[in-house]
């Protein structure tokens, strides 16, 4: 992902997060996988007791994914951690102000 630009980077999550709630309606696995990444990150982010906001959902997300990519993490498997995790983030971002 070095030298790719930050839209194609927002391209990439958005297609991953997109994919990633459609398919929560067909998988249970995901989406309990997902629920616990949210349980997580809502105990990580935010301020205590508040659910995060959508700002800061979305530095989480871009610092996370970048830094998934250049660590050379490709999204090729819908069970792996960080294809999960970016789902997570994308389901909390539906419900943030």
């Amino acid at each position: 992902m070095n030298g790719d630009s930050p839209e194609a980077l927002g391209l990439i999550v958005r297609d991953i997060g997109e994919a990633g709630v459609a398919e929560m309606a067909g998988s249970p696995g995901l989406a309990a996988a997902v629920d616990q990444h949210v349980a997580s990150l809502r105990d990580e982010l935010g301020a205590p007791g508040e659910p995060p906001g959508a700002e800061e959902l979305m530095g989480y997300l871009h610092g996370f994914a970048e830094d998934a990519f250049n660590r050379g993490w490709w999204p090729a498997d819908t069970r792996d951690w960080e294809f999960v995790r970016i789902v997570a983030v994308c389901w909390m971002m539906r419900d943030a102000a």
